[in-house]
């Protein structure tokens, strides 16, 4: 059991502050755990769960506040000098070298401390000394096994096993559970059991709430950045918890006018990528913005590069503007009259390096210049008609993309795609990491399109942004559709209740029917043979 209320936190946070290029993520946030505790951190997407973790394991510094281990102030400005205190941060993929056997990835980074430069590495010792700490967590591996190959589960226990290793008194476990088996997960749990009864401190984020009200002592909820509550566990509930999670004011949102949506442009059926996403079926249709809400790791990423072709579907069917459309690759979407705005805008959606008039122009360069030859006046001059559309800040067109505010990198990436003149658009998380003010330009932007006729699908983890903007609202669970909201009837407690499965009594919902909360008629006829 958990150490009394009286006892000095283990691991203490006051105040802290974070930001990224001039995004607020960390605002004041309060944080402690106890010895021998399972304390969980709760949170929407982005509201600042993983940054905390990664400040308490010396990834980021703070800009501002205390860290503090036994009630003594720390510095912790790399992970080297977290495990010196004694913290080990597990990340949800684990962070091991497959070349390498399960004793060297327990003992790599800190085997220098065990011997001279001179001396060679005890190893008969050192695969001893593996094997007692695998029995210690109760784990059925051979230490001299290759990692390459060996499942995220196992992987996960050799990180572990590496942090037992260095004594660490504080783990913290970042969405351990997200690739992991239900059966691999009880195991995991057992583990965590028994490091609790050592009193090791155990930090745990996860976005499946009934395990989180399976394992942890205490709940604490952030939410855009601030602390909202902690709660004991046995004096809270999943209502009460999604409620904290996601109450925020809907009316600061762009309010966009609605209209009866046209024909439908995307029609899918049955999409199914294995290990990623199953039996997706939707509609779009013209004039018209679709909302695809989930936590991390429910598919919606997976689905958008699927209608994309970056990544295929391998069963289901897809019909762009009623007819039968085979989408191997971009290039066969972008010819149907597709777009996709990527949610990783710098690695996936612009050539940093590149001006700002190649990025504007780079998807439709084949469409401008048919033979080959490229004219920069024209290019020039398509590169300043978007930047005055969208009120791109900058100095020139011809200036690095790199150089700009991610709010107008993002412009960017916008620009380009809309010079593809497209019909159905794919924006994965198009106001990530972008301040207010170019939020609303995006929000307008998209508005606008609506007018024009043209059929959005939004995927996004601001939640709010999805209720208002969204004509109606897909919720993905680990690949599923759990839920369909008309925009009139959907609530945030609604989305949250879909996306972490549970129902408004706190059950876990069937996969939602296709019937489900539509405005007109059905999205599409069940697939054949489903």
């Amino acid at each position: 059991m958990p150490a009394s209320d009286t006892q000095t936190p283990l691991l203490q946070a006051r105040g802290i502050r974070k930001a990224f290029a001039g995004v607020r993520v960390l605002e004041d946030v309060d944080f402690d755990l106890r010895p021998g505790e399972v304390h969980a951190l709760l949170g929407e997407n982005g509201a600042g769960k993983s940054t905390l973790l990664k400040i308490f394991g010396g990834v980021h510094r703070p800009d501002g506040g205390t860290v503090m281990m036994d009630g003594t102030a720390v510095s912790l400005p790399t992970p080297q000098s977290a495990a010196t205190h004694g913290i080990s941060l597990i990340h949800q993929e684990p962070l091991t070298f497959p070349d390498l056997d399960v004793t060297e990835n327990i003992f790599i980074g800190h085997q220098s401390n065990r011997r001279s430069r001179l001396r060679p590495i005890a190893w008969k010792a050192r695969y001893r000394e593996a094997q007692r700490l695998l029995d210690t967590l109760g784990v059925n591996l051979d230490p001299r096994a290759r990692m390459f190959g060996l499942s995220t589960a196992d992987q996960q226990m050799v990180e572990m096993a590496g942090a037992l290793s260095q004594n660490a008194r504080v783990l913290l476990m970042d969405e351990p559970t997200a690739s992991l088996t239900p059966d691999e997960a009880g195991e995991l749990f057992r583990i965590v059991e028994r490091l609790r009864r050592q009193g090791t401190g155990i930090v745990f984020i996860s976005h499946r709430l009934e395990e989180v009200f399976q394992i942890s002592d205490r709940i604490t909820v952030l939410r855009d950045g601030h602390f909202i509550a902690t709660r004991n566990r046995a004096d809270t509930s999943i209502d009460e918890v999604i409620r904290m999670m996601v109450g925020r004011p809907l009316e600061t949102f762009f309010q966009r006018a609605r209209a009866e949506p046209g024909k439908p442009l995307l029609q899918v059926e049955g999409l199914c990528r294995p290990g990623r996403f199953e039996d997706i079926s939707f509609d779009l249709r013209a004039g018209e913005i679709v909302g695809m809400a989930g936590l991390v790791g429910a598919g919606r990423t997976d689905v958008a590069r699927a209608l994309f072709g970056i990544r295929p579907a391998e069963a289901g069917n897809i019909r762009v503007r009623g007819a039968p459309a085979a989408i191997r690759r971009p290039a066969d979407a972008i010819r149907l009259g597709m777009a996709c705005v990527p949610e990783d805008r710098q690695h996936h959606g612009l050539v940093l390096p590149f001006t700002v008039t190649r990025n504007t122009t780079l998807a439709s360069l084949r469409r401008l210049f048919p033979r080959g030859r490229i004219r920069p006046a024209t290019e020039r001059d398509l590169a300043e008609r978007y930047r005055r559309e969208l009120a791109i800040e900058l100095r020139t067109v011809e200036q690095p993309t790199r150089e700009l505010s991610g709010g107008n990198q993002q412009k960017v990436v916008l620009s380009k795609w809309l010079l593809t003149e497209p019909e159905i658009l794919i924006l994965d998380e198009p106001t990530r990491g972008i301040d207010v003010g170019a939020k609303q330009e995006v929000h307008r932007l998209m508005g606008e399109l609506c007018r024009q006729g043209k059929a959005i699908l939004l995927i996004s983890s601001d939640l709010l942004e999805i209720l208002a903007l969204s004509d109606r609202i897909l919720v993905l669970r680990e690949g599923r559709l759990t839920g369909r909201f008309a925009h009139d009837e959907a609530t945030a407690e609604k989305v949250m209740n879909a996306a972490t499965g549970q129902t408004a009594e706190g059950a876990a919902p069937q996969p939602a029917s296709r019937r489900e909360g539509t405005r007109q008629a059905p999205d599409t006829p069940p697939p054949a043979g489903r």
